[in-house]
């Protein structure tokens, strides 16, 4: 039968040509053993009866081990370890059953006069064993040869790590020609891998010597098979295959691997959160399962860059639900549709809310009863709250105000405000509307003992608006890529670092910190730009030009991560510090609710932005300065 499971008969074609070769090869191997041991075919009658029963009797027993052990239901082709496995062990077992039978059981049922030779035995055991290798071998080697004249028009790869994860990579691209790539050496740091082979391939020696190897022969394009190497390391690799013209891909990180969203195997260009000059940072998720799993969870701002990804993270930790709040429709949607393919058994619920709109949210509170809330929605772009300011206050300040002032009242029991090392010292709108969203969350949570924090990013790498999309844009778009200033810094780090931060943060607060990650040293944005332009293939200066614009309104050359009253201490995490904002100011909630009713009541953006530093006494006005702009107001009264 066609739906039998386990059919007696071979299931494939080349099976039966397998079986057939096993059939005479298994007959032919006790006759060879005895040939070889009597030193040739002319034995006595004793001998010829032994061998015709012991081949009789044997050649079915092989046959069915061989079968029990699933060696006729296996695509030869791609013959592996599993198979060389099966090959071994089917072949001993058998060996075993024949000398039984030889020493023992014809015998001992008077079948034959006596028990056949041992070296006989021994000898039929390795022949049945080589026999069964050898057309199995060749099945294997002649697939490996197509294979090989497939790859032998397409690009030559170079690849670096002589490892678990290269052999993957060079085993998925033999058994693939038409992934196009194909594998010719190896480089690897390790000293006692070089001028051995791999995979058949040999391991030409460490990686400096990747330009020189590129150019002997002929790469086309350079594999980085480390999933778990550090920046620099990828770094350097990038800019010696693109000095010898070759193009480069990576394995995934292992985060993805883990999480299954794809298979180590796959490829991908090198992006630049490969770059980052430090190891990225990994937290311990099953530290916050207490926020989620089982339990309702909101995320706002929800369908932005940091909120989808939370939703993410939140749902793969088994949420009773989410809510998903947000302001946009479109984003809300996309996400709710990720959420609903990704994670069915997990419910989704999309909020079209304005953060703004207090009676609104109460509702949302009121019906769903969050146990954890993060509050990622905010206007967050320098430039566009310079000329915006009610709106960043009303968005930065009320928002926050309003979710966290709700999320007291009715019980949260964890909340997570996504700030910005902007409110340190800052000298913009936006980072001084920050620094008020975290003063408001420390209040609520020392005035009600909860455990509501706020944690602050540096730039997130690949988030709307930020700097890597806009410089891909342009370098699409062939120049210029413009850069504010040469010695601008910035702290970066990845979409899903910040998450995780998030989330450790949420677990391991106690009410009132700040948090935040430890990026390493600021970089460079003109080595970002510099980078995304070699990366794509493309020369500084030849055919991208850089253009310095000069900083905008309410940017400064480097960001801080810490007040000067305030006082880093280390938490659990060795990436991970808290900080207490220093005293609050008194009376904090009534100034709060002047701002607001100041922006919201449409009165002048000089009022506004007086407001804002009289209540942040660390923000310098970039658009005049506080000094200046007091001394104008006091001459005025005058």
């Amino acid at each position: 039968m066609v739906n039998d499971p386990l059919p007696l008969r071979p299931t494939h074609v080349r099976n039966r040509y397998i079986f057939a070769s096993d059939l005479l090869l298994f007959a032919a191997a006790p006759i060879l053993a005895f040939a070889l041991r009597f030193e040739g075919f002319e034995w006595g009658s004793d001998q010829s009866l032994a061998a015709a029963i012991y081949v009789a009797c044997t050649l079915p027993v092989k046959l069915y081990l061989f079968w029990a052990t699933g060696l006729y239901r296996r695509l030869w082709r791609y013959m592996g370890m599993v198979e060389v496995e099966r090959l071994i062990s089917a072949s001993a077992v058998s060996g075993l059953v024949c000398l039984l039978i030889g020493v023992a059981v014809l015998p001992g049922l008077g079948w034959t006069p006596s028990r056949v030779p041992l070296s006989i035995l021994f000898m039929d055991g390795l022949l049945t064993a080589a026999f069964a290798a050898t057309p199995r071998l060749m099945v294997r080697a002649l697939g490996r040869r197509g294979h090989r004249r497939l790859l032998a028009d397409g690009r030559r790869a170079l690849i670096v790590g002589a490892g678990a994860a290269g052999e993957m990579i060079v085993k998925e691209l033999l058994g693939n020609p038409q992934l196009g790539l194909n594998p010719i050496a190896f480089v690897d740091d390790d000293r006692t891998k070089h001028g051995h082979r791999m995979c058949d391939l040999p391991v030409l020696g460490p990686l400096s010597a990747i330009r020189e190897v590129v150019l002997a022969h002929e790469v086309d394009e350079v594999v980085i098979a480390m999933p778990r190497a550090p920046g620099a390391t990828v770094r350097t690799v990038v800019r010696a295959a693109l000095e010898a013209g070759a193009k480069t891909r990576t394995v995934p990180a292992m985060f993805d691997i883990i999480s299954g969203r794809v298979r180590v195997a796959s490829l991908r260009q090198v992006e630049i959160q490969d770059l980052l000059r430090r190891e990225p940072i990994q937290t311990d998720l099953e530290l916050v399962r207490s926020l989620a799993t089982g339990e309702t969870v909101m995320v706002t701002g929800a369908g932005g860059s940091i909120g989808s990804e939370l939703c993410r993270q939140v749902a793969g930790l088994e949420p009773a639900q989410i809510i998903l709040l947000g302001h946009g429709e479109n984003s809300i949607f996309d996400v709710l549709a990720e959420l609903t393919e990704r994670f069915p058994s997990v419910t989704a619920v999309p909020i079209i809310a304005d953060v703004r709109d207090r009676e609104r949210l109460r509702q949302v509170f009121q019906q769903y009863r969050p146990y954890s809330v993060f509050h990622a929605a905010a206007h967050k772009h320098v430039p566009l709250m310079e000329a915006n300011i009610a709106e960043a206050v009303t968005n930065n300040v009320l928002g926050t105000k309003n979710v966290v002032e709700l999320s007291a009242e009715f019980g949260v029991e964890h909340l997570v405000l996504i700030s910005t090392d902007k409110a340190v010292r800052p000298t913009n709108i936006m980072g001084a509307t920050k620094r008020i969203a975290e003063q408001i969350v420390q209040e609520v949570a020392e005035a009600h003992g909860r455990k509501f924090v706020a944690v602050r990013f540096g730039n997130v790498l690949g988030s709307r608006g930020s700097v890597v999309p806009t410089f891909l844009r342009q370098i699409r778009a062939g120049g210029p890529v413009t850069v504010t200033h040469p010695e601008m810094r910035r702290y970066f780090m990845t979409i899903p670092e910040a998450v995780q931060l998030v989330l450790q943060a949420g677990a391991i607060g106690r009410g009132g910190e700040v948090f935040v990650l430890d990026m390493g040293e600021p970089i460079k944005v003109l080595d970002l730009a510099t980078d995304l332009i070699r990366l794509s293939g493309l020369e500084v200066g030849t055919d991208i030009e850089i253009r310095f614009t000069g900083t905008r309104p309410g940017e400064k050359l480097y960001e801080e991560l810490f007040f000067d009253s305030e006082s880093a201490i280390a938490t659990g995490h060795p990436k991970v510090l808290r900080a207490k904002n220093g005293a609050l100011p008194l009376g904090l909630g009534t100034v709060v609710d002047f701002l607001v009713e100041s922006a919201r009541s449409g009165r002048p953006d000089d009022e506004i932005r007086e407001l804002l530093l009289r209540m942040v006494p660390d923000f310098q006005d970039a658009a005049g300065g506080k000094e200046a702009r007091l001394a104008t107001r006091r001459g005025s009264a005058a």
